[in-house]
């Protein structure tokens, strides 16, 4: 039986810790603060902001949600994104993705004050994280080093594989794991043999996107399993991309769809936004 990795659980703990950091701030005069800007009607982005809300209120960050019509043009969208980057009581810029089909994603990333990207997808992050000196990391990956490090998961010498090619999490963790001497191997929809080459991992991060996608067949007894995917089945339960039941007998660790993951990518973004309000006003 696998180690449930309880990524709700350490979530709360370092935003307890956050909010101790945070209230130092404040008696130095300062106030972390993030800005969303949320583009249209999509309900999976709703509610990853209503979360993203709930964990700045708790943390006590001032958080903003600004509200668009997914009519909105890209230049009026530019613009908004400019005004939010002179803006000193915030710290942290996050534009909710996706955006509407008219408006260019990486246009739209390129603008952000690479200072306040604290969603850490501007080139110039990504350049500086592939360089091996990161600055504002992707929240996702930096939440999955979190769970190592919490579950003392050692990386260095082990096989990773990453199912899932994406800058959001594939490329990133990648480096992340390099980072700390793991021999990495990113695999996707197209690679040839995937359940034999992921059996061959130590430790196994999925994204890909496809609801139960990884079963037993792709498991080394032992592994550890990282599971991002966020999916609906057919009764509109949320699932993700691994095969739990199938799955958590064999690993050594494993975690759960919802409660691993996700509270940690929200985690991060908090940490990230206090850490950008240290910088920008303390010269950390």
């Amino acid at each position: 039986m696998g180690t449930i990795i309880n990524g709700k659980e350490l979530a709360e703990k370092l935003q307890d810790a956050t909010a101790v950091e945070v209230k130092e701030l404040e008696k130095a005069g300062l106030r972390p603060g993030l800005v969303v800007l949320l583009v249209g009607e999509n309900a999976a982005s709703q509610t990853y902001v209503k979360n993203k809300q709930l964990a700045a209120q708790r943390i006590g960050i001032h958080s903003k949600v600004m509200r668009y019509p997914a009519t909105i043009s890209e230049d009026e969208l530019l613009k908004e994104i400019e005004h939010f980057n002179q803006a000193e009581e915030f710290h942290g810029i996050l534009v909710q993705l996706p955006l509407p089909k008219h408006i260019d994603e990486e246009k739209v990333l390129l603008a952000i004050d690479p200072i306040k990207d604290v969603d850490g997808f501007h080139p110039m992050n990504l350049g500086r994280l592939f360089a091996g000196a990161p600055h504002m990391i992707p929240c996702t990956p930096y939440g999955i080093m979190k769970m190592f490090e919490a579950y003392e998961i050692s990386l260095a010498g082990k096989q990773a594989v990453i199912i899932g090619r994406s800058n959001i999490v594939g490329k990133p963790m990648a480096h992340l794991l390099l980072a700390e001497n793991a021999t990495v191997t990113i695999a996707h929809s197209k690679t040839a043999n995937l359940p034999e080459l992921a059996k061959k991992a130590d430790i196994l991060i999925v994204a890909i996107g496809q609801g139960h996608f990884v079963t037993k067949e792709f498991i080394k007894p032992g592994a550890v399993v990282i599971d991002v995917g966020m999916n609906r089945n057919e009764a509109g339960k949320l699932i993700g991309d691994v095969k739990f039941d199938e799955v958590e007998p064999i690993a050594g660790f494993i975690t759960p769809v919802p409660r691993g993951v996700g509270p940690m990518t929200i985690t991060m973004l908090m940490q990230q936004t206090v850490e950008a309000c240290r910088r920008q006003k303390l010269g950390e």
